[in-house]
């Protein structure tokens, strides 16, 4: 239909184009600009311009995609453990892959996260906000949440999260796990901290990956 409609207004508006041809002979270099606007100015504004010698700071902080540090992390099933006192190793969800890739800007206190899995299968589960998360977790160790994100969304072939944190929803002396923390804490210790996501077929984890 779409088609039809658009050949039916190319063909109402053939006769005009081809009355009034665009005459491609036209010599544009002779157009004179009214004062002070257009090209080929002798002079600019003082501190306008080009071809300043550097240009004025604007004050602006640094761009947001201006990161202090980057990571990205493949989380796998054999990485996931449950248990705080004596963590056993659970085993995930069996051909369940995660990537997590974050870019962080301590000046900013700005985390930004592109998250993929692959073959994640059941319901999202966990106690948190969502069931994605970063935690304070050396490897083989659990550990509170520190960053919870969107759930991916997608099918059991590839689901995708992309954006920005928020508070985790897990309180431990009825305070929540996400604040007072800071992103300077995970470059200043990243083998320290994990991400993971968490399956009602596998509510420890369905894959873990700790920070390089």
């Amino acid at each position: 239909m779409k088609a039809v409609l658009i050949s039916s207004a190319l063909a109402a508006l053939a006769p005009t184009i081809w009355a009034n041809p665009i005459d491609k002979r036209q010599d544009f270099s002779k157009i004179t600009y009214p004062p002070g606007t257009g090209e080929n100015l002798p002079n600019y504004p003082p501190g306008t311009g080009e071809n300043l010698p550097a240009y004025p700071n604007t004050g602006c902080p640094n761009p947001v995609f201006n990161f202090t540090s980057t990571y990205h992390i493949v989380a796998t099933p054999d990485q996931v453990v449950n248990g705080t006192t004596d963590p056993t190793f659970t085993g995930g969800l069996p051909g369940c892959t995660g990537f997590y890739d974050f870019g962080i800007n301590v000046d900013l206190d700005l985390i930004c996260y592109s998250i993929k899995l692959v073959g994640f299968r059941g319901e999202y589960q966990s106690l948190a906000a969502t069931a994605t998360h970063v935690h304070e977790a050396a490897r083989g160790k659990s550990g509170p949440p520190r960053l919870v994100f969107p759930n991916p969304v997608g099918d059991e072939k590839v689901r995708y999260s992309f954006g920005c944190p928020f508070l985790t929803g897990v309180k431990v002396m009825d305070k929540d796990t996400g604040i007072g923390f800071k992103l300077s804490q995970i470059e200043a210790n990243p083998s320290g901290f994990m991400a993971d996501v968490h399956s009602s077929l596998a509510v420890p984890g369905a894959v873990r990956g700790q920070f390089p």
